[in-house]
C-alpha cells in the first residue's frame, strides 16, 4: 500500500481496533482492513475493546454505536474523560440524529451507516482520519518543539541580561568621575544608551611633561549598538589607559598629539578585526596657556565652544578610526578665552532636535549651547534636554562638557 505520510508510515505499521459486537461485520471490516495491510485487532463489546485499547494502542478505533452493556458512545466518553487523541469511526445502523451529534460532539473522526456496502467508502475514511490524526500529530510535535524552544529562548534572555548586567557595570566602572576639577577647569560627561549596552565613549586624563600640565579628552561613538560596539568601547578604554601608562614612564608622547593618537588607535582596531569603526573627536588642552589643540575623526556635531553671549562650532575633519589603513586627519589650534564651555555631542542628540534637516539641528544645537550658562555640568545638559524622560532612544546619547569658571 500507498505510503501515509511524511514520516515514512506504512499500513503494516498501523494498528486499527475493531470494536463491534456483531460477529460478521466484526471479521468482515476485519478481512478487508487486514488484506489492505493494517494491523488489525478485534473486539466484542466496549469493556472489552478498552481493556485491549490498553494493551496495543491502536492507531484508530472503528466501533459499533450500539452495544450491549457498554455502548460505542460510552467508549467515546472514556476516551475522551483520558484525553485520548486516537480517533474513533462509528458504525451504526440504527443511530438516529440525536447520536450523530452526541457522537461528533465528543471528538467522533466520523460516522459510517452499517451495512458497509462498498468498503472503498470505509477504506477512505480510514485513510482520511488517519492522516488528520497524524497531522495532529506533527502539530503537536511542532507545539512541544516552540514550546522547547521557547524556554531555551528565555534561558537564553535571562543569561544574555545577566551578561548585559555586567557589561553595563563595567561600562560604569571604567567611565570617568563626573563631574571633575582640574585646575579652573571642570570636565563632566553623561552617557544614555539606547540599548542596555552604550557604544558611546567618553574618557579625559590630566598628564604632566616639563613641569607643564595637560588635560587629554575623548569622545568617540563607535558604529552600531548593543554588546558588540560596547566591547570596543571597552578597548578604547584600556587604549587610552595603555597610553597614558606608556606617557607616565616616558615610553611615549602619543598622547601630547591628537592627531598621532588617532593614528594609534586606527591601528589598533584595525588589528582587532571587529567590523567596527569610530567617529571622534580628541583634545589636548594647555593649562598653562589656556589653549587647545584638537583632532576630529569623522564626528558630528563638530565640538562647540560658548562664551555663553556667543556660541560656534570648531573647525576639523577628518576619517573614522578603524575603516582605513592610511586616514588623514588634522590638527587644529584655539587659543581659549577667559571663561568658556566646550561641549562634545554623538551625533545621537541630533535625532531628539525637533528640526528637520541637519544644517537646522545643528543651528538649532548651536543656539541651545549658547543659552546654557558657564557651570552647568552635562546631567544639567541632559536634564534640559529631557533625555532621561524618552524611554526609547533612538539612537546613543553621549555628552562631554569642558567649562573654565
Amino acid at each position: 500500500m500507498a505510503v501515509m505520510d511524511d514520516d515514512q508510515i506504512t499500513q503494516h505499521e498501523i494498528n486499527i481496533l475493531i470494536i463491534d459486537d456483531d460477529a460478521l461485520v466484526r471479521q468482515s471490516v476485519a478481512d478487508y482492513l487486514s488484506d489492505s495491510g493494517y494491523e488489525v485487532h478485534v473486539a466484542s463489546d466496549g469493556r472489552s475493546g478498552l481493556n485491549l485499547f490498553d494493551k496495543i494502542s491502536p492507531d484508530l478505533i472503528i466501533c459499533d454505536l450500539r452495544m450491549p452493556e457498554m455502548d460505542g458512545l460510552s467508549v467515546l466518553r472514556t476516551l475522551s474523560e483520558r484525553k485520548v487523541p486516537t480517533p474513533l469511526i462509528f458504525l451504526s445502523g440504527a443511530g438516529s440524529v440525536s447520536d450523530v451529534v452526541e457522537a461528533l460532539r465528543f471528538g467522533a473522526a466520523d460516522y459510517l451507516i452499517k451495512p458497509v456496502i462498498d468498503m472503498k467508502v470505509l477504506d477512505i475514511a480510514v485513510q482520511r482520519c488517519l492522516q488528520q490524526a497524524n497531522l495532529r500529530k506533527e502539530n503537536e510535535r511542532y507545539r512541544l518543539e516552540l514550546e522547547q524552544a521557547n524556554r531555551e529562548m528565555r534561558e537564553y534572555l535571562r543569561a544574555l541580561e545577566t551578561d548585559q548586567q555586567a557589561g553595563r557595570h563595567v561600562q560604569m566602572k571604567i567611565l570617568p568621575t563626573t563631574p571633575v576639577e582640574v585646575g579652573e577647569y571642570t570636565f563632566s560627561h553623561a552617557i544614555l544608551p539606547s540599548l542596555y549596552l552604550s557604544g558611546d565613549f567618553v574618557d579625559y586624563c590630566t598628564i604632566t611633561r616639563a613641569e607643564r600640565d595637560y588635560v587629554v579628552f575623548f569622545l568617540g561613538d563607535v558604529s552600531g549598538h548593543g554588546a558588540a560596539s560596547a566591547f570596543v568601547t571597552v578597548m578604547l578604554k584600556n587604549l587610552v589607559a595603555r597610553l597614558r601608562s606608556d606617557f607616565g614612564k616616558g615610553q611615549s608622547d602619543l598622547l601630547l598629539s591628537p592627531v598621532d593618537t588617532l593614528h594609534h588607535m586606527n591601528s589598533e582596531l584595525l588589528q582587532t578585526a571587529t567590523g567596527k569603526h569610530v567617529t571622534m573627536v580628541v583634545g589636548l588642552l594647555d593649562m598653562q596657556t589656556n589653549s587647545l589643540c584638537y583632532s576630529v575623526a569623522g564626528h558630528l556635531p563638530l565640538p562647540v565652544l560658548s562664551t555663553g553671549e556667543e556660541a560656534h562650532y570648531l573647525e576639523g575633519k577628518g576619517m573614522p578610526v578603524g575603516l582605513f589603513n592610511n586616514p588623514h586627519y588634522e590638527q587644529q589650534s584655539v587659543d581659549l578665552p577667559d571663561h568658556f564651555s566646550i561641549y562634545l555631542y554623538s551625533d545621537g542628540i541630533l535625532e531628539l532636535l525637533k528640526a528637520q534637516s541637519v544644517p537646522e539641528k545643528e543651528q538649532q544645537l548651536l543656539k541651545f549651547s549658547r543659552m546654557e550658562g558657564v557651570g552647568v555640568t552635562a546631567d544639567d545638559v541632559i536634564e534640559r534636554f529631557k533625555i532621561a524622560k524618552i524611554e526609547d532612544l533612538p539612537d546613543d546619547v553621549a555628552l562631554l562638557r569642558v567649562t573654565r569658571q
